[in-house]
């Protein structure tokens, strides 16, 4: 019997209201055990993870990825935690909680002093450490908590991320510009740093998170973005950077 081939489905235009992305939380764990009850648990409550069983690994997935929140066990292969986390302080202030068998006051002592933003000791509730990573990315002021009527304006878009409208300043006049869900995120993405490029990974991670799992998938819908674009006479964005990602291009 002839089986017919179902016709490709493009992507579909964007639905408006859309929630924004939750936040992505690096768990470094080198126990699977414990590392998956807070997979489990974060996804439960709608919180995005990625692992890393080292310490070494730990820092290149935040370099690569930018968590929005670090949980950190001590005692990791190859770089423990408190020297994975005195690279994150000199890095930045990515919110930090530290997970550890030791319950002495000096290790907690020395996690605070080093720039822990919370300290949590093993065998501990998941639950309650779902808690606390959100009671700290609300005091951290985490940007993907307070996404709601904010808009991201770089020329020459004008972008709402409440909405998810997208609007082209074209020969001095307004044009809206029709995304997917996809693009939309690829190009807010791309727009938060104007100047910075993203890797590949970095974009598949925090634009595609529903399992698309190739980043060849990430070229495909930056093409798509870049030809809606073209179509307003806009050409050139986002600009590719040969063998490490995209940037967009022509902002101020």
């Amino acid at each position: 019997m002839e089986i017919k081939k179902m016709p490709h489905v493009a992507d579909p235009p964007l639905q408006t209201p859309v929630p924004p992305l939750q936040p992505l939380i690096l768990i470094a764990e080198d126990e699977p055990e414990i590392a998956d009850i807070l997979v489990a648990y974060l996804a439960r409550d709608g919180l995005r993870t990625v692992q890393a069983a080292d310490g070494q690994r730990a820092l290149d997935l935040h370099l690569q990825l930018k968590p929005d929140l670090v949980l950190l066990d001590v005692q990791m292969p190859k770089l423990d935690g408190w020297r994975v986390l005195s690279e994150l302080r000199h890095r930045g202030e990515t919110p930090v909680i530290m997970l550890t068998a030791m319950d002495q006051d000096i290790d907690k002592l020395t996690g605070l002093r080093i720039g822990a933003d919370d300290y949590v000791v093993k065998p501990f509730n998941p639950a309650e450490v779902v808690a606390r990573v959100r009671a700290v990315l609300r005091r951290a002021g985490n940007q993907s908590l307070r996404q709601a009527h904010s808009v991201l304006r770089v020329p020459p878009f004008h972008i709402d991320l409440d909405s998810h409208e997208v609007s082209v300043q074209v020969n001095a006049s307004d044009r809206p510009l029709a995304l997917t869900l996809t693009e939309f995120r690829l190009l807010a993405q791309l727009a938060r740093a104007p100047r910075r490029v993203f890797s590949r990974a970095e974009l598949l991670a925090t634009c595609l998170p529903e399992g698309d799992a190739l980043e060849r998938t990430v070229d495909s819908h930056i093409s798509k973005l870049r030809k809606k674009l073209e179509a307003l006479d806009i050409h050139g964005i986002p600009v590719v950077v040969r063998g490490v990602g995209y940037r967009l291009q022509g902002a101020e």
